[in-house]
């Protein structure tokens, strides 16, 4: 996986395969599976599916070229709530985005390593 800052500030995790070395198809069935993971995960909760493309498409707004769909997973680790600063951060995204012949999977970095260490092990899951 890539560490990168978008716009230099915001911490980002990038892995981008072929689809040659996914074992997926398709962001939907990328999409599915990570579902399956944070559903069987004891302290991760999906929240919801966001299908980014659609939505830009809709509102007539700017989409890069070569990207075919973009949607992002909306999950939760929430495992301690301290004080009212990390309400602002969450919850997490995992965004998977087709580029014709490779998919990009990327999310902001958490500020729970244990969260950011098993995000980045789903990732890494989907290439063969």
């Amino acid at each position: 996986m890539q560490q990168t800052l978008f716009k230099e500030k915001y911490p980002i995790y990038t892995l981008s395969f072929s689809k040659a070395e996914s074992k997926f198809d398709s962001v939907d069935a990328i999409l599915d599976d990570l579902q399956q993971k944070i559903e069987a995960h004891p302290k991760a909760v999906f929240i919801a599916l966001f299908d980014h493309y659609a939505h830009t498409k809709s509102i007539g707004g700017e989409i890069g070229e070569g990207i075919l769909d973009a949607k992002n997973m909306i999950l939760c680790f929430g495992m301690q709530l301290p004080s009212p600063e990390p309400v602002a951060v969450r919850p997490r995204s995992i965004g998977v985005t087709d580029m014709g012949e490779h998919f990009v999977v990327n999310f902001m970095e958490a500020p729970n390593p244990i969260a950011n260490e098993t995000m980045e092990s789903w990732v890494k899951s989907l290439v063969r």
